[in-house]
């Protein structure tokens, strides 16, 4: 009994390193990461600092309707948030394969990144809980979305200093992107 509730402790020990970081706060230097991309390329933050601010959004899963509102607001306003000198990434932990079908299926002009272990989303600490399986039917075909983890809503903006300057941890999907443009057009 001993030995198992050691093994217990260890796990759930382990399991808040991994995914109870604490969270980043404005000011924090960004973490540097490499993701796989929608369409199964790499995408690396380092590429991108210093160009443009960078907004980066953590939402719970792809073809859910919170997530596709979120998304669609971003695809809607991507006109405005370039004149403000800033590029959107989502960040989920659906497989690059659902994130294809969601970029898709919802014409999103913006990379959408895998996070299936939740080690993103640990650096930045967002936290993470069960994941799930939903269907959902794209342009006729049945498709079966498969994500392990699914990760809390978090928006956070990079600015070009590589710091991070703005974070909402308590992200309305409907007026993220309203926030986030206004604390944009703000830094002018």
């Amino acid at each position: 009994m001993k030995k198992l509730m050691g093994l217990l402790m260890v796990l759930i020990i382990a399991s808040g390193i991994m995914y109870g970081q604490k969270p980043l706060t404005v000011g924090d230097k960004v973490p540097q990461f490499k993701a796989t991309a929608d369409d199964g390329s790499a995408w690396d933050i380092s590429r991108n600092i210093g160009k443009d601010y960078i907004v980066i959004y953590f939402f719970p899963g792809a073809m859910t309707s919170g997530c596709t509102k979120q998304a669609c607001s971003y695809r809607d306003h991507m006109a405005d948030l370039t004149s403000e000198d800033a590029i959107v990434v989502g960040i989920s932990g659906d497989k690059p394969e659902s994130l294809k079908l969601f970029r898709h299926a919802e014409n999103l002009n913006f990379p959408l990144l895998s996070d299936e272990k939740g080690t993103i989303a640990a650096a930045f600490g967002v936290p993470v809980g069960d994941g799930a399986t939903i269907k959902r039917t794209i342009d006729g075909a049945e498709y079966e979305l498969v994500r392990d983890l699914s990760i809390k809503r978090w928006t956070f903006i990079v600015g070009k200093d590589g710091k991070i300057i703005y974070k909402n941890d308590a992200v309305d999907p409907e007026q993220d992107t309203r926030e986030v443009l206004d604390f944009l057009r703000a830094q002018k």
